[in-house]
């Protein structure tokens, strides 16, 4: 499994969560405001510069207006390859 910050898989995460955000009508700025914290934090995540722990991403969720387990079954989905997480 490769260790590198921008493998495939991150990628397609990266993206479900901006377009997650995008989907909920926020802009970073809307994002951060909601999490109290400054908008680099949302764009650091959003880039791959900065992962998000569990707790932040259940929060990141919250603001979002989905459930942790419910992006986490999206992600799933866009990870899956002929039905196998790869």
């Amino acid at each position: 499994m490769e260790k590198n910050l921008y493998t495939a898989r991150q990628q397609k995460l990266l993206s479900l969560l901006r377009e997650t955000r995008s989907r909920a009508g926020l802009r970073q700025e809307d994002v951060a405001i909601q999490l109290n914290r400054p908008q680099s934090f949302v764009s650091k995540y959003e880039s791959g510069e900065r992962r998000l722990d569990i707790l932040e991403l259940y929060d990141v969720c919250e603001v979002l207006g989905i459930k942790l387990s419910d992006f986490a079954m999206t992600l799933e989905k866009v990870l899956s390859v002929n039905g196998k997480a790869k």
